[in-house]
């Protein structure tokens, strides 16, 4: 018997599932945390030049503070205090307005900036005075940590494929825990650095087994709605990130926050099960037999599995792999699966640097960067019920390439509204995070649907590599406003539209069995409507 048929049989989405979704959950909203914490963590306050070691016999301490700044600072083209130059004697000329040929010519900063603290108490650039010419090393730690993720999908997506799904995601609850919390304590940029590197490559696993996990537990026509239920996750912690990044100002505590439903998820793991289909794959009859009892028995439908044995099991289909070994290099033996590994790995490339293009630069709307989080988390909410529809109607595939292309037609348009007109900017932002997060979540559950069960992991940390390669990219793509301002939009959108074309190159996965061997990938899906599923 197949394990869909079993499933069906069993309740493909019961109390055992909904119990499996909450107990993860603990661990998956940290994941948005982690992810956008770079928002707050490394946030740039309003900043100028210290210049309280301009002496010029005494004169100058009898000035007010903005009389000082007058004097002491040049301003720009804006009107706006420079916040990266000064003026290394006071420019006593500039209190009467009156210019003079005598003007010095402004320098770099000679002994560090003033911080503005209304917004945030203390972040990393404050920490390391990472501003002006050091403001690359602020987008890098972003890009760092996401490299951190990059490494870590595949290497946690092969030992999850090949020891299963519950004890690898036992290491990732406890390294990520631990590297977290030495990052917070770091005495060094350097030390930073390397532990949130290790942190993202510990979360990866976090992120790729989890929503795997749940999804092999649920039937083929309660699957699109597990997959939006199990996103919801990232709204919830998007909003708490919101929240927590509010109440708590100062970076340090701020990471030992957002990381603190760890400990609860790795109490709540006891409770986790391993997944019945990979147990199957391998061969291990009597555990999955085992889970697949424990799954009935919390569904009430333990009479409908009585007759299942593990030796029925052993006969069937899944259990055909044995002992064989599989690893990423299987991705592309075959040219149908290596068709799909290609596209499916540009699809997510592109999903991602849209997204965390869009996520990472929460400023420059005229709103506070909390209420700029806040509504961009908010607007997950409607979005995700109404992918779930779409999904049931239209299908994955389709669904996909339209929410791409949603996403790259709305900064084409951000392209041409000038920032003072920040309501609109806003606006637009919006609904582009919003179709940017739809893209997300579809890719997520399709990505799952793709693959077979013996390379699942495999794939989902290859695709979830492409991804974080693409994020890694992401954020130094702003650094590119120095040679045009609108270059980094511009790079944005012709990504989103690229890759929603590649999208097409997908096959449909709706109402179909999850593939179990690669050779169910080179011969055509099997077609499992719910009516054939019913009967």
């Amino acid at each position: 018997m197949k394990f869909d048929s079993i499933l069906s049989e069993i309740n493909g989405f019961g109390k055992f599932q909904m119990t499996l979704f909450l107990l993860q959950m603990l661990s998956r909203i940290t994941l948005p945390c982690h992810f956008l914490l770079n928002n707050f963590m490394a946030g740039v306050p309003s900043h100028h030049c210290d210049i309280s070691a301009l002496e010029d016999g005494g004169v100058f301490g009898n000035l007010t503070v903005q009389q000082r700044l007058t004097v002491g600072i040049p301003a720009e083209r804006d009107g706006t205090l420079s916040s990266c130059n000064m003026f290394t004697k006071p420019q006593y000329q500039y209190l009467s307005g009156s210019n003079s040929s005598e003007e010095a010519s402004p320098v770099q900063c000679q002994n560090g900036w003033i911080y503005d603290n209304s917004t945030y108490k203390s972040t990393l650039v404050t920490e390391w005075d990472l501003v002006c010419h050091r403001k690359g090393m602020n987008k890098a730690t972003a890009t760092i940590f996401f490299i951190g993720v990059m490494i870590g999908a595949p290497l946690f997506g092969f030992l999850s494929d090949r020891f299963g799904r519950r004890p690898v995601l036992l290491a990732s609850y406890l390294s990520s825990l631990t590297f977290a919390v030495l990052s917070a304590f770091s005495t060094s940029y350097i030390m930073f650095i390397i532990m949130r590197l290790f942190t993202g490559m510990c979360l990866a696993g976090i992120s790729i087994i989890s929503i795997t996990l749940n999804v092999e537990w649920c039937s083929i026509e309660r699957r699109t709605f597990s997959g939006v239920i199990i996103s919801l996750d990232w709204t919830l912690g998007n909003w708490m990130l919101a929240g927590i990044a509010y109440c708590v100002n100062e970076w340090r505590m701020l990471i030992l926050a957002v990381t603190s439903p760890l400990i609860l998820a790795i109490i709540a793991w006891r409770w986790l099960p391993e997944s019945a289909r990979w147990l199957m794959a391998k061969g291990k009859a009597d555990d999955a037999h085992h889970y697949i009892m424990k799954c009935a028995e919390m569904n009430n439908r333990s009479k409908c599995v009585s007759t299942i044995t593990p030796g029925t099991l052993l006969e069937s289909e899944e259990a055909e792999t044995g002992d064989k070994k599989y690893s990423i290099l299987d991705l592309f033996r075959t040219p149908n699966i290596r068709n799909l590994a290609i596209c499916s790995g540009i699809v997510w490339y592109g999903v991602a640097f849209t997204y965390y293009g869009i996520s990472l630069n929460i400023t420059g709307f005229g709103l506070n960067p909390y209420l700029t989080q806040f509504i961009f988390a908010s607007i997950e909410m409607p979005m995700k019920i109404g992918v779930y529809f779409s999904l049931e109607k239209i299908g994955r595939r389709y669904c996909e390439m339209g929410a791409l292309l949603s996403t790259g037609v709305c900064l084409f348009v951000n392209l041409f509204v000038s920032k003072d007109k920040w309501v609109i900017r806003t606006i637009v932002a919006v609904l582009g995070k919003s179709m940017s997060e739809a893209s997300f979540t579809i890719m997520f559950l399709y990505t799952t649907e793709l693959y077979p069960t013996v390379v699942r992991q495999n794939g989902l940390g290859y695709t979830s590599f492409m991804a974080r390669l693409g994020v890694s990219i992401s954020p130094l793509i702003m650094l590119l406003e120095d040679v045009w301002h609108l270059l980094p939009e511009a790079t944005y959108c012709a990504v989103a539209v690229g890759s929603s074309l590649v999208a097409l190159l997908l096959p449909e996965t709706l109402n179909t069995q999850l593939p179990e061997l690669i050779e169910d990938i080179e011969k055509p899906r099997r077609q499992s409507t719910r009516r054939k599923e019913i009967q």
